[in-house]
C-alpha cells in the first residue's frame, strides 16, 4: 500500500490521507527513528554537530512532517475514524518522546559536544539548541532512577490521552446543540448577515437529510426556518443582537455549560474527571522532577523566572485596572436600567446591552463596521501592509492539495525574490472543526543534506530558491462566519484583529532565517514571548493609514468613512477595564490551580476560580457556568500555567509598536529592524536579548497601559 504519510513530498497529500494510513505510518517512522538514533550513537564516540545533531534533526523532521497533517486534520475535519487513529498514536509518540528525553547515551553525547572545543566554533543558534536540549533532558527525567523514569513515562502518556479526550468532549458538546427557530420574531434584532447564515445552516441540515438529534425537522427549505448553533459566529450574534432575552439565556447556558455536569447535555461529555486527573498528573510530574508545583515546572522554559514574578505582574495589572472595570460595569448597569428598564443585568445581557450602549454613546454599530470589512478587502489589505513593513510579496496558488474546499494556499517572497514561506488559510466555521483561531506549523525551516523531493509544489518558474533549505509552511485557521450566497464573508473588527494576530504568528514561523530545526521559527521561543509577533500585528488594525488598505464597502467599494473611523477610535477602549480584568481572571485562575494544587484536596477548580473572581472580577457569572470545562487553552493546549503569557507578551508587543508610533507605522527602517531582530531570529537567542536588540532597552509597561486607556 502506498502510504501518503510516508511520501517524500514538499507538502502533505491531504486528499489521499485516510485513517487507515495513520497508525502504520507512525509505527514505521518511530521504528526508523529509534534505529537511526542508535546507529548514530554507536557510529563514534567523538560526537559532533554534523555526525549526531544534524542527522537527528532530520529524523525529528521526518516524523513531524508526517504527524503534522494528521494532527491538523483531526482539528479541522474531525471524524470518528480519524479520531480513533489519532488517539491510537498519541501514546506511541509520547513514549518515543520520553525515551529520547531519558536516553542516557544521547544525553552524554550532547553533553560531550557542549564540553568539547567544537562548541565554541558553533554559531549562536547551534549553541542554543544544545543548551535547550540539555535543559530538556533534565525536564524529561534524565536524572531519575529507573522506577521514577517509568512513572514519568506513564504520566506523559496519560496526560497526552487526557488532553485529547478533553478536546474531543468540547468539540462533541459544541456540535451536539442547535436550535431550529420557526418564528422570525424570535430572532428579532439579529442583523441580516446573521439571519442569512442561520437560514443557510438550517437549509444545509435539510440538504443532509435533517439532524433530528439537534432539533432539525425534515421538510422543505421554506419550512426549515433558521438554525442557531454553538459555533462561535452563531453564538456571538445571538448574544449581541437577539432582543429575545429568554433565547439569549438559553443560548448562553448551552455555551457556558459545554462538556460539563450542567446544562442541556449535563454529564454527557463531562470534562470534570479529565480536569482533576490532568491537574493531579501535572503536579506529580513536577514533583518527580524536583519542583514544588507545576507552575514552577512551566516557568523552566519561559521568560518569567519564578511564580512570584507572574502573580506580582498580574496583580499589579489588576490593581491598575479594577477601578476602570468597576466603572465600566456601573455605567453599563445604569444604561440598561435608564433606557431599557433592566434592573437585574445578567451574564446573557452583557454583550447585548454593551452593543446598545456602544451605539447610543458612540453611534457605532458593529454591524455597520462589518460592511466595510469584507474578506475580499481585508486579506489583500493585510498582504499590502506586510509588503510595506517588510517588503514581502504574497501570491495565491490555485493548484494544491487540501482537506476542505474552503481552504486557500499562498506563498511569500521577499524583496530579493527569495521564496520564504507558504501557508494554508482555513477561515470559516463549520461542524467537525475545532473552535477558535490558531497558527500551527506544517513544515519548519531547516537546512537539509539532500534537496531531492518528489511531488508537491516546489517553486514557480523564476523563483530564487535555495534547494538546500526546507521552506517553512504554516496552517492559519479561524472560525469566521462563512459567505452567504453572493455576499462575501463580512468580518467584525474583532475578527479582523484575530486574522492579523494569527498572521503575526505565521510570519514568525515563515520568515525565520535560522537553518536549524530546534530554534527556527517559533521553535525554541520562550512561551511567554511567543505572542509578541502576533499581538504586535494587531496594532495596524487601529491605524487609519493601514485601515485604508484593508477596508471598503462590500457592495460599493466606498472607503471606510472618516466619521466611522473616528467613532471606532473613540470607542476603542470601550469597556477596556472589564476586558482587562477578564483576561487577568483567566490568567490568575490558570496559574493558581497549578501553583496551589494539593493532592489531599484535589483540584478545587471552581473554589479557586471563585477566589480569583473575588480578587479581580467585576462580573460574576451564574452558578451553573462551567467555564473551566471548555478552557482548552490550559487543559488541552500549550498554555498550562502559561495563560499569563498573553498579557506578559502584550507588554513586549505594545512597547515594540510604540517605536513605530514614534517613527511612522510604515517606517521601513523600523520594519526591517523588527524583521531582522525578532521575526528572522526565531528561538536562536533569548527573547529578552532579541527585544533589547530591537528596542534598544528593556520593555516597559507604559505603552500597554496607554493602548488600553489605563493611566500609568
Amino acid at each position: 500500500m502506498n502510504n501518503p504519510l510516508l511520501a517524500n513530498s514538499t507538502l502533505p497529500k491531504f486528499s489521499q490521507i485516510k485513517p487507515e494510513h495513520i497508525v502504520p505510518a507512525i509505527d514505521q517512522l518511530l521504528a526508523e527513528a529509534r534505529s537511526s538514533v542508535e546507529q548514530h550513537l554507536q557510529a563514534t564516540q567523538h560526537y559532533t554537530w554534523e555526525n549526531l545533531i544534524a542527522p537527528l534533526e532530520d529524523v525529528d523532521d521526518k516524523l513531524s512532517r508526517a504527524w503534522s497533517p494528521v494532527s491538523h486534520m483531526n482539528s479541522v475535519v474531525n471524524s470518528d475514524e480519524l479520531r480513533d487513529a489519532y488517539n491510537a498514536c498519541l501514546p506511541k509518540l509520547s513514549a518515543y518522546s520520553t525515551e529520547m528525553g531519558q536516553n542516557e547515551a544521547l544525553f552524554k553525547a550532547y553533553r560531550f559536544i557542549a564540553e568539547s572545543d567544537e562548541f565554541t566554533t558553533l554559531d549562536i543558534a547551534q549553541q542554543k539548541i544544545i543548551r535547550n536540549a540539555l535543559r530538556d533532558f533534565k525536564l524529561s527525567g534524565i536524572d531519575l532512577d529507573s522506577e521514577k523514569k517509568q512513572r514519568y513515562k506513564e504520566i506523559s502518556q496519560e496526560l497526552s490521552a487526557l488532553a485529547s479526550s478533553y478536546e474531543e468532549n468540547v468539540l462533541d458538546a459544541t456540535n451536539a446543540w442547535s436550535k431550529l427557530i420557526r418564528d422570525a420574531d424570535d430572532l428579532a434584532g439579529l442583523p441580516e448577515s446573521a439571519l442569512a447564515q442561520a437560514k443557510q445552516t438550517a437549509d444545509d441540515c435539510m440538504d443532509a437529510g435533517g439532524r433530528a438529534t439537534q432539533g432539525a425537522v425534515a421538510g422543505s427549505h421554506n419550512e426549515a426556518g433558521w438554525m442557531i448553533t454553538l459555533q462561535f459566529p452563531s453564538y456571538i450574534s445571538v448574544m449581541t443582537y437577539a432582543d429575545n432575552r429568554e433565547l439569549r439565556r438559553e443560548h448562553y447556558e448551552a455555551f457556558a455549560t459545554r462538556a460539563s455536569d450542567q446544562g442541556p447535555h449535563a454529564g454527557q461529555w463531562d470534562n470534570g474527571e479529565n480536569m482533576e486527573k490532568i491537574l493531579a498528573l501535572r503536579h506529580e510530574k513536577a514533583r518527580l522532577l524536583g519542583f514544588d508545583n507545576y507552575a514552577e515546572l512551566s516557568l523552566a522554559t519561559k521568560m518569567a523566572e519564578k511564580p512570584d514574578d507572574v502573580t506580582a505582574f498580574l496583580e499589579d495589572l489588576a490593581d491598575r485596572s479594577w477601578r476602570h472595570a468597576r466603572k465600566d460595569l456601573a455605567e453599563l448597569r445604569e444604561f440598561a436600567k435608564k433606557y431599557y428598564g433592566v434592573k437585574d443585568l445578567q451574564s446573557w445581557d452583557l454583550a447585548y446591552y454593551s452593543e446598545k450602549m456602544r451605539q447610543h454613546f458612540y453611534q457605532l454599530s458593529q454591524e455597520e463596521v462589518k460592511t466595510y470589512f469584507p474578506i475580499t478587502r481585508v486579506l489583500p489589505g493585510l498582504f499590502a501592509i506586510v509588503e510595506k513593513l517588510y517588503g514581502l510579496q504574497i501570491s495565491e496558488i490555485s493548484d494544491f492539495d487540501s482537506w476542505h474546499p474552503d481552504v486557500r494556499f499562498f506563498q511569500i517572497h521577499d524583496q530579493a525574490g527569495q521564496l520564504r514561506g507558504r501557508f494554508y488559510l482555513d477561515l470559516y466555521a463549520r461542524a467537525k472543526k475545532r473552535g477558535g483561531a490558531w497558527m500551527d506549523d506544517c513544515v519548519s525551516r531547516k537546512r537539509r543534506a539532500s534537496s531531492r523531493l518528489v511531488g508537491g509544489i516546489h517553486a514557480i518558474p523564476g523563483d530564487k530558491f535555495d534547494g538546500n533549505i526546507q521552506i517553512p509552511v504554516a496552517y492559519l485557521t479561524c472560525n469566521f462566519t462563512p459567505p452567504a450566497g453572493d455576499t462575501p464573508a463580512l468580518l467584525t473588527h474583532d475578527e479582523v484583529t484575530t486574522l492579523f494576530h494569527e498572521f503575526g504568528h505565521g510570519l514568525h514561523h515563515m520568515l525565520t532565517q535560522v537553518d536549524y530545526l530546534g530554534v527556527s521559527g517559533i521553535n525554541g521561543v520562550e512561551w511567554d514571548a511567543v505572542e509578541l509577533p502576533s499581538q504586535f500585528m494587531e496594532n495596524w488594525c487601529w491605524e487609519k493609514e493601514a485601515l485604508a488598505l484593508m477596508s471598503g464597502h462590500y457592495q460599493t467599494g466606498e472607503p471606510l468613512p472618516d466619521a466611522l473611523f473616528d467613532k471606532m477610535i473613540a470607542a476603542k477602549n470601550f469597556q477596556a477595564g472589564m476586558i482587562m480584568v477578564r483576561q487577568l481572571e483567566f490568567s490568575l485562575f490558570d496559574f493558581r490551580i497549578h501553583r496551589d494544587y494539593d493532592p489531599q484536596q484535589g483540584g478545587r477548580i471552581y473554589e479557586i476560580l471563585e477566589q480569583v473572581r473575588e480578587q479581580v472580577a467585576v462580573v460574576r457569572p451564574p452558578k451553573f457556568n462551567r467555564f473551566a470545562h471548555s478552557f482548552s487553552h490550559i487543559f488541552a493546549g500549550g498554555y498550562a500555567a502559561g495563560y499569563y503569557s498573553y498579557k506578559w507578551a502584550e507588554v513586549l508587543s505594545s512597547d515594540a509598536f510604540s517605536l513605530f508610533e514614534e517613527k511612522g507605522i510604515f517606517d521601513q527602517e523600523t520594519g526591517k529592524a523588527f524583521l531582522t531582530n525578532i521575526l528572522e531570529k526565531g528561538g536562536s537567542q533569548e527573547a529578552m536579548e532579541l527585544f533589547i536588540n530591537f528596542r534598544g532597552r528593556k520593555p516597559t509597561i507604559d505603552a500597554l497601559l496607554r493602548h488600553n486607556g489605563i493611566a500609568a
